[in-house]
């Protein structure tokens, strides 16, 4: 299993678009169009991509890399991560998860933050098997998440 992430482009965006979650999904993750016109609107720091696992679409994640940012902790965020329904339960989250890391790694962050509902089990499973830790803090209606110090992971998720 092969897992890379492209950025999203012009040639590509329909078919991410098309990407659905399951539908008792839908409740945690926005669309991946409204993702895109949020990577719109904050250029400088979102950084969207198209999941492909052996040269097929398979989900879509985004980024928020603000290295400007005052507070280190809030510099590196994961935003989005779905996995088509057609394709979940096949291990591609996860494997999705393990290629996030290591692009933030390569891209100089410490650590890494998320948010999420504390009903996202499957999602919380993933994150919590990778090393991410709740850290007590809250945004808006969702539990936050931290994975510290990445620059040290060398284990496989």
């Amino acid at each position: 299993m092969k897992i890379e992430l492209r950025k999203l482009t012009e040639e590509n965006m329909e078919q991410c678009f098309g990407l659905r979650v399951a539908k008792d999904q839908m409740q945690y993750i926005a669309s991946n169009e409204a993702s895109w016109k949020t990577a719109n609107e904050n250029a400088k720091v979102a950084r969207p991509f198209a999941i492909y696992c052996d040269g097929e679409m398979v989900g879509f994640t985004m980024f928020a890399f603000d290295e400007d940012y005052e507070d280190p902790d809030d510099r590196y965020w994961l935003w989005r991560l779905m996995i088509d329904e057609s394709f979940q339960g096949k291990g591609y989250g996860t494997a999705a998860l393990k290629e996030i890391i290591r692009y933030f790694k390569e891209h100089g962050a410490n650590n890494i933050r998320l948010s999420t509902k504390d009903t996202n089990k499957v999602a919380l499973s993933i994150y919590q098997k990778a090393g991410f830790r709740a850290t007590g803090e809250m945004n808006d209606e969702e539990i936050m998440l931290q994975l510290d110090d990445i620059s040290g992971i060398n284990k496989t998720i």
